[in-house]
């Protein structure tokens, strides 16, 4: 994920994988895992995660997608925004609600094409292929729940702390990306007869992007460790997307102003890194989201 960050890979590896693929090896049955994930391990399907809704909150109260019992299947009404490779998606893990209480979240695995679904492709800054989806009776069988009724929540929130650590571990290799562009720039940039990369004002943008780009990696493989380890880490994860998002934010600005006016322009990548960091600092949940949660740990 480190290097397809660097390179901005413009793939569904991660809708795929970390967030379709985790869900179904966290909450399906044995025959489930049977039938999906072999397929993913060999890129026979594609698969998303379709959370996110208009409230765009990031607790359970905001899932809002009703998911009716009728017999042997459901009917699944609402919106879905924001999901991540839809428009190539085979499947998607939808979160529905199922009951009355906060937490009483299912998930279910729907065919994207599926009678009923509606696709829009939405404009980002980042042009990163979101869709909204729009579920109008949607009808699927009841073979399609992923873990028992109401008890889709827990996994939500893992699939959720997974997908935040892989966006980490993207904007490290971003920000190294940005970083290295930099210095190759400033030693070639010259003014006043000399590389610019032997002025001090420089100098220090490059030192200050280093040390963010090394915290950023440290931070992400603190609480990727803990999590592969299945140790408590919801106070890593908060911290580690806290802390990347905004240094992912200072070293794209750091790198913009070194290389000058060409770092402002459209024909140069720097630009790309910048809208995909704004991008991915949303994700998950954005910094406050983050720190709150924090806050909270530590007894605040």
């Amino acid at each position: 994920l480190e290097e397809m960050g660097r390179y901005m890979l413009p793939g569904p590896f991660f809708s795929t994988v970390v967030l379709g693929g985790m869900s179904i090896m966290d909450a399906g049955s044995e025959e489930q895992k049977q039938e999906y994930l072999p397929r993913i391990a060999e890129g026979q399907i594609i698969m998303t995660l379709a959370l996110t809704e208009p409230s765009a909150r990031w607790d359970a109260a905001g899932v809002e997608l009703t998911a009716t019992a009728t017999g042997d299947s459901y009917t699944l009404n609402g919106t879905k925004l924001f999901v991540q490779n839809a428009h190539v998606s085979d499947y998607m893990v939808v979160a529905a609600r199922t009951g009355s209480p906060e937490k009483d979240i299912s998930l279910f695995v729907v065919p994207t094409q599926s009678d009923g679904i509606n696709q829009t492709l939405l404009k980002t800054i980042a042009s990163d292929r979101q869709s909204e989806i729009v579920f109008n009776d949607v009808k699927i069988p009841s073979s399609a729940l992923l873990g028992g009724k109401n008890k889709g929540w827990e996994t939500i929130q893992k699939v959720m702390q997974w997908g935040a650590i892989g966006k980490c571990a993207e904007m490290s290799g971003g920000g190294q990306q940005v970083l290295d562009m930099t210095v190759e720039y400033a030693k070639q940039r010259t003014q006043f007869g000399r590389p610019i990369g032997s002025f001090q004002a420089i100098q220090h943008h490059c030192a200050n992007m280093a040390t963010d780009v090394e915290g950023s990696k440290f931070i992400t493989y603190q609480a990727a460790w803990r999590l592969s380890e299945g140790l408590p880490a919801d106070r890593e994860v908060a911290m580690a997307k806290a802390w990347v998002s905004d240094a992912y934010r200072r070293v794209c600005a750091l790198g913009h102003q070194s290389h000058g006016a060409i770092g402002f322009t459209k024909e140069h990548n720097m630009q790309l890194y910048s809208r995909r960091a704004k991008a991915s600092e949303i994700m998950f949940g954005d910094t406050d989201f983050h720190l709150e949660n924090v806050a909270n740990i530590i007894g605040l």
